[in-house]
């Protein structure tokens, strides 16, 4: 016997036999069941309907909280990304800081400074791994941390939350490149002279003791001045000018270069190659998008605001710095352009993701027309800095930290915030500009009476690629012999 042929039915059959459904006579729900199913099986099957329910219900509720999950995990990765990517662009920094030393000190102190810029990056990692982290952000109390030594403390430890936000990995490389930027810093201020075991010592000390107590008082939950309300978001003080003071206590306590002052007059020595200064320039800018956003500690919409606010603050410094030694000199000078934007970055780094646009440029133009006084400042008291370190992130930074106080739209004076935001700040100033003079100038004391501080007077003539490191940046080259005059 033949199975009958079922017949699509037309759309309007559809609608009317839906409409007189509910008209006749709907069998009762055991009949359906045993109709569907036979007899026999009819109420197992019954029975399977509310499990099936309970399973879909459960199923559905098990995919929302997955989402949920995965939301927060994506962007916990994201932000661990973006801050090993900011980690980075610090640490290239380091390319910057060599290039621009390099080129604005002598070609006979060429290696000199390159080794420095290179060893001191390896010092400060290992230093500040095996006791500066800790006692930057471990727990402690309001003065210093403690615990977690060689990066073995669980996340609460460094005031990390456990399974969210930001790993200990993560969080230590960040820091560790901001350590040595501080350390970094100081080679500039006391380039041509100094000499090199006593720099890498110094540098260890900072890195691993100094700038970390310092850095715990602000950017640690327990630091005293944190609680103060002292503000500087990615560094003008803790890092610039922290560098600044040890730089400036540095070249004090190793004099002036030979013929650099005489007579009552100020000799100016040119550094030798101007090209891979501003290349370095370049790479210092770059790597503040790392320095900068970075410090947001996340992936979040405010990153793209402080980079446009770092970037307009380097170019009003740039524009404002050119201008003023223009007017000065009679002449656009190079140098005063590249620290000019450096001047601009530095001032910036505190308030960057407070202040608005028209701020920023506030900030920068200011900071481009302060360096370019302060290098000449310096040189009125004999103070020798090769490459204006002290200038740029000493007194840049300290001026970037006092624009907190007037500039941030929520707390500063000129915004309806009242003084009370730049008092934190000239505190915050004072406090760490005074505990880093004192500890510092213990260092450089110490080490110039146990080892001696500078190289002799010949080995300064030759240069120290050759006294310090038996070799030449350029071998084979001509050498500029204009400097190899009296040493008196």
């Amino acid at each position: 016997m033949s199975r009958p042929v079922l017949r699509k039915s037309s759309r309007a059959h559809k609608r009317r036999a839906k409409a007189s459904f509910w008209s006749t006579n709907v069998p009762p729900f055991s009949e359906a069941i045993q109709s569907f199913f036979g007899k026999r099986n009819a109420w197992t099957w019954a029975a399977c309907v509310p499990l099936a329910v309970v399973i879909v219900a459960a199923w559905g509720v098990a995919a929302n909280a997955q989402e949920e999950i995965s939301a927060a995990d994506v962007q916990t990765v994201l932000d661990n990304i973006w801050i090993l990517v900011a980690a980075v662009l610090v640490f290239f920094m380091n390319a910057g800081f060599g290039m621009l030393e390099a080129g604005f000190c002598r070609q006979k102190n060429a290696v000199n400074i390159l080794s420095k810029n290179l060893i001191v990056f390896g010092l400060a990692l290992l230093s500040f791994w095996a006791i500066g982290f800790s006692f930057m952000f471990g727990s402690g109390s309001g003065f210093i941390g403690g615990g977690g030594w060689f990066l073995t403390g669980a996340p609460e430890v460094y005031g990390l939350e456990e399974g969210a936000g930001l790993t200990v990995d993560t969080f230590f490389l960040f820091q560790a490149a901001f350590a040595a930027t501080a350390a970094t810093i100081v080679s500039g201020a006391v380039a041509e002279r100094i000499k090199y075991v006593d720099f890498l010592i110094f540098s260890i000390l900072l890195t691993g003791i100094s700038y970390p107590i310092t850095g715990h008082w602000v950017w640690s939950d327990d630091g005293w001045l944190e609680a103060a309300g002292f503000s500087d978001f990615a560094g003008s003080t803790v890092v610039h000018s922290v560098g600044g003071w040890a730089g400036l206590m540095g070249a004090a306590f190793l004099g002036p270069r030979i013929g650099k002052y005489q007579d009552g007059q100020v000799n100016a020595i040119p550094g030798h190659n101007m090209s891979i200064a501003m290349l370095g320039c370049l790479i210092l800018w770059l790597g503040w998008y790392g320095f900068n956003p970075g410090s947001e500690l996340a992936a979040s919409s405010a990153v793209p605001f402080i980079a446009v606010t770092t970037s307009l603050a380097a170019a009003a410094g740039a524009v404002s710095s050119t201008v003023t030694a223009w007017v000065l000199s009679g002449k656009p000078d190079l140098s005063m352009t590249i620290n000019g934007i450096l001047a601009g970055l530095v001032g910036i780094t505190a308030g960057c993701a407070g202040v608005n646009y028209l701020g920023a440029v506030i900030v920068g133009l200011i900071a481009g027309v302060i360096v370019v006084f302060s290098v000449g400042f310096f040189d009125s008291i004999k103070i020798d800095d090769p490459v204006g370190a002290v200038s740029v992130h000493l007194v840049c930074g300290i001026w970037g930290t006092l624009a907190v106080g007037l500039f941030d739209t929520e707390s500063g004076l000129f915004f309806g915030g009242g003084f009370a935001q730049l008092g934190a700040q000239i505190l915050g100033i004072l406090t760490i500009g005074l505990f880093t003079v004192v500890v510092t100038s213990i260092f450089w004391a110490a080490l110039k009476v146990t080892l001696g501080i500078r190289v002799s007077p010949e080995e300064e003539m030759k240069g120290l690629d050759i006294g310090e490191h038996g070799m030449e940046a350029y071998s084979g080259f001509l050498k500029d012999t204009s400097d190899m005059g009296s040493l008196s």
